[in-house]
């Protein structure tokens, strides 16, 4: 283990879960009053007043977008007090901000750090995705093949036929023709309207029926939900989609050579990585912040690493 990786797990594994405690706490006051961009706001600039408080030199390379396109938490920026260990961040800090708005299921606030250059400083494009579970064979996936050969390959794998499988996707209209496809099989599918890093972590718990993730959402998105993947187990692969050339353009800025590029699991997200999530609302993963009537505030959390294969659920209490 390297200095570095001691260093993460010293000092910043359970901090993490404050910092994207933080930030649920702040969109939590939004739930349900219509208004993502109020809730975003308030998830990001509770993150970043708690990463700010860390003894870190923490740089995002995953965040809320170009410098020229947010105010804060945007690619590049520097948090922390400067000192200590030097990291790399990919953060979401409110992953649902409609489903906030609308008061649904899945909105987290989520979080994931690694040793510099340990994750992909994916543009803010689409990226094309699947992920499956733990417990099969290497290459049981390959986002080179279709629909139909990833579902036989993943039935055959688990002694089941084609239709036995259930498979999450994201409810958009760009689907359609992958969901006639896996409907076609007679696959079950999970219709998800957002948040797709909870739709991914999804097929590594068992009591959520999901057998794989398949579609198409943000590249960022993807990136942590391959952090996750790699402190939990799990295969995924991913493929950046450009729909114009200011796109491509943004890819090469951030060393991006090869646009048809398959990553792997390892190629996002590698070394020793940790990953934190606190539910915003009730969901599959965690449940949501809840205020009582004595005024506290709880939390559930969740925070993981790589390197150990740690998992740990934190119920917390905020009081004042």
């Amino acid at each position: 283990m390297t200095d570095a990786s001691q260093n993460l797990d010293r000092v910043l594994v359970l901090e993490m879960v404050r910092v994207t405690e933080a930030a649920a706490v702040g969109a939590a006051k939004l739930i349900g009053r219509g208004d993502e961009k109020a809730a975003d706001a308030a998830a990001v600039e509770a993150m970043r007043a708690a990463l700010n408080a860390l003894d870190m030199d923490g740089t995002v390379v995953i965040g809320e977008g170009e410098r020229d396109e947010a105010p804060m938490l945007y690619i590049g920026e520097k948090v922390g007090s400067g000192s200590g260990p030097s990291i790399d961040i990919a953060l979401d800090p409110l992953e649902g901000t409609t489903i906030t708005a609308k008061a649904g299921p899945n909105a987290l606030a989520v979080l994931a750090i690694a040793e510099k250059g340990g994750l992909l400083n994916a543009p803010d494009v689409y990226m094309d995705k699947i992920a499956v579970g733990p417990g099969y064979a290497d290459g049981v996936i390959d986002l080179a093949k279709s629909a139909t050969e990833n579902v036989r390959a993943v039935a055959a794998a688990k002694g089941v036929q084609p239709g036995d499988i259930i498979v999450c996707v994201l409810d958009r209209p760009r689907h359609e023709g992958l969901i006639a496809e896996l409907r076609a099989l007679g696959c079950g599918i999970q219709l998800i309207p957002d948040g797709d890093v909870a739709g991914v972590i999804a097929v590594t718990n068992p009591d959520t029926g999901i057998d794989l993730y398949m579609g198409s959402g943000g590249a960022p998105e993807g990136v942590l939900a391959a952090a996750a993947l790699r402190c939990v187990g799990g295969q995924f692969q991913g493929r950046l989609l450009f729909r114009n050339e200011d796109e491509r353009a943004r890819a090469r800025k951030w060393g991006i050579e090869n646009l048809d590029r398959i990553y792997a699991l390892e190629e996002l997200a590698k070394g020793d990585v940790i990953f934190a999530a606190t539910g915003v609302t009730d969901g599959s993963l965690l449940d949501g912040v809840k205020r009582r009537r004595d005024g506290a505030i709880t939390t559930e959390s969740i925070v993981m690493r790589a390197s150990s294969g740690t998992v740990r659920r934190v119920y917390s209490e905020h009081r004042g």
